[in-house]
């Protein structure tokens, strides 16, 4: 049994311990680690999900699926903590993810990767496109902050405004960027939709038989209704439990709620990367970062506004930094369309220097 199968039903023990802690009143920290683990298998459920139910989709509605849902998790998450007013954590989420997808994911996918085979190879063209579309982003995220701090004063109405544009703007990049992929350029993204367990090196396999559509969009619900209940769970606590282990709002958006949301999305990149298939690897990983900043993002900006929430594209100074940061080193290792450990090492040493920083950062 794979890894990705092991942990998606192992970990569902996690799911009545959680309830149980929560309803019992076992402590906030039990609470805590509890529900952010029984996350971890509902957001696999999730992804494996939307994957099944790609193929029998076919494969543009497929690819159109998972572009759609790839972090649903995330943003179920970030919702639910956006309704709690946990802005500061929901916006430090959004540099967190970014940041640990093109550092973390990559790295470890490279890593294991060029362990396991001196050199990988993937399509260039998919990590200059993806790459180009990060930029953009990242200018999305500075221009905001950088106004204000370029400013004497300017009002939460007009970084109000600002934010809703820049917003509309992202994702009618995004939308483009799905044409792209999908229609105009599709060949170029012929990476496969599905992790397929079991092919050696990154072969690929033809399944007997089709998934069972029912069956799938049953697990689909449940899952993503699994998530919502155990975010709202999660997120109760996550203010309160961090602050006793001595972590930031900032550490915490930026470090742990990455890793909790994220988990389906490493496993499947790592595992792939590991099968010698580092074209769906890094498709999986810079995918997840675009998806994350030229959609959920503008997503919970537009939400912010209806639900009355100050939800607005003013990020801390740091974390623009740190996503410039890691914008710039992924599409540097990752341009010449090839990898191997050393680079992946690279990534994951700029990801622990980021997570030391924001660590010890006072905000």
């Amino acid at each position: 049994m794979s890894i990705k199968k092991t942990l998606s039903i192992g970990l569902l023990v996690f799911i009545p311990i959680s309830i149980a802690a929560e309803y019992l009143h076992w402590g906030t920290l039990t609470v805590f680690i509890t529900s952010g683990i029984a996350i971890v298998p509902l957001a696999i459920w999730l992804s494996t999900a939307t994957e099944e139910i790609a193929v029998v989709a076919g494969s543009s509605i497929g690819a159109l699926l998972n572009a759609l849902f790839g972090n649903a998790t995330e943003l179920i998450i970030a919702l639910v903590a956006l309704k709690a007013g946990l802005v500061d954590i929901v916006k430090a989420s959004i540099t967190g993810t970014i940041i640990s997808n093109l550092l973390l994911v990559m790295g470890l996918s490279m890593l294991l990767g060029g362990l396991r085979y001196k050199e990988q190879e993937f399509k260039p063209i998919v990590a200059r496109v993806n790459g180009s579309s990060m930029t953009l982003a990242v200018t999305a995220i500075v221009l905001p902050t950088m106004v204000i701090y370029t400013s004497n004063g300017v009002e939460d109405i007009a970084i109000r405004n600002l934010s809703i544009t820049v917003a509309v703007i992202l994702i009618v990049v995004y939308a483009l960027t799905l044409l792209f992929s999908l229609k105009t350029h599709s060949y170029l993204y012929e990476v496969g939709l599905v992790e397929l367990e079991g092919a050696p090196d990154g072969a690929v396999e033809t399944p007997a038989h089709k998934p069972n559509l029912t069956l799938w969009i049953g697990v689909l619900v449940v899952a993503t209704i699994g998530v919502a209940f155990e975010s709202e769970i999660f997120v109760g606590v996550v203010e309160e439990a961090t602050k006793g282990l001595g972590l930031t709002p900032l550490f915490t958006g930026v470090i742990l709620l990455p890793l909790v949301g994220g988990a389906a999305e490493y496993v499947t990149a790592v595992g792939v990367a590991i099968k010698n298939n580092m074209d769906l690897s890094v498709s999986v990983a810079m995918g997840s970062s675009l998806l994350v900043a030229l959609l959920v993002a503008p997503i919970l900006v537009l939400v912010g506004v209806v639900i009355d929430q100050p939800m607005d594209l003013n990020f801390n100074p740091f974390e623009v930094v740190a996503v410039a940061v890691a914008v710039t080193v992924a599409n540097l290792i990752s341009l010449d369309g090839r990898s191997n450990w050393l680079e992946g090492t690279l990534l994951l040493a700029t990801y622990a220097v980021l997570g030391a920083a924001f660590y010890f950062h006072p905000a």
